[in-house]
């Protein structure tokens, strides 16, 4: 058993998260005179850190960038968490990990009380061995945070084992902050040549393939 420990991401890897975001993302901007009408400009937003999004894709200072996250999760909170849906073939791949005795592991920048909410709601939790996610205090708002912290909580030892699985490149850059494989996801909304320049270990295309590499 190559990889035991199976670190996944939730956006744009095992949920569609782009109604939901886009549109707290476009309500967050409407405050400060941003109009944006086309919510496929916004998927770009589906990944990163709101913090990240909000200074490098709009150069907001830290002050503003955190009053639109504080606008963002107003919506989120209210209407945006369950704006989603399961990703075809994403629960039918998670019982089989289960099935063939891996640990699958959810590895989120989102905070982890709308994780929670959202694994619940869409029947996802019962695979999952733990949540490793961020806070609302920005407590973990870096993924190699969060993926270190589902290693210590675990007591994972032996790294070779684990495997990160994303659809952004913050995932790959992440897993190799943290010393361990990574696989990303075409499915999800990295943009074209995203995955390849950030050299992940392994690139698939549907969940198929996606088991085929994590059960080798």
């Amino acid at each position: 058993m190559k990889y035991k420990y199976i670190f996944l991401d939730l956006d744009g890897t095992l949920t569609d998260p782009k109604e939901g975001i886009t549109k707290c993302v476009q309500y967050a901007l409407e405050k400060f005179n941003i109009i944006e009408p086309d919510l496929d400009n916004l998927t770009k937003c589906i990944g990163p850190p709101l913090y990240n999004s909000f200074t490098e894709f709009y150069g907001m200072s830290d002050e503003d960038a955190y009053k639109a996250i504080a606008f963002y999760r107003e919506r989120f909170s209210r209407v945006g968490l369950f704006e989603n849906a399961v990703l075809p073939g994403a629960c039918e791949m998670l019982q089989k990990l289960c099935n063939a005795a891996r640990v699958p592991v959810l590895a989120t920048s989102k905070p982890r009380v709308y994780a929670d909410a959202i694994v619940k709601k869409y029947g996802i939790r019962p695979y999952l061995k733990m949540i490793s996610a961020a806070e609302l205090d920005g407590t973990r708002n870096n993924k190699n945070e969060i993926i270190e912290y589902a290693i210590s909580t675990l007591g994972i030892q032996d790294r070779s084992k684990i495997i990160m699985v994303g659809d952004r490149h913050h995932d790959i850059d992440a897993a190799k902050v943290c010393g361990i494989d990574s696989c990303g996801v075409r499915f999800g909304y990295a943009a074209p040549g995203e995955l390849e320049a950030a050299e992940a270990d392994y690139i698939v295309s549907d969940f198929d393939e996606l088991y085929r590499i994590l059960i080798q």
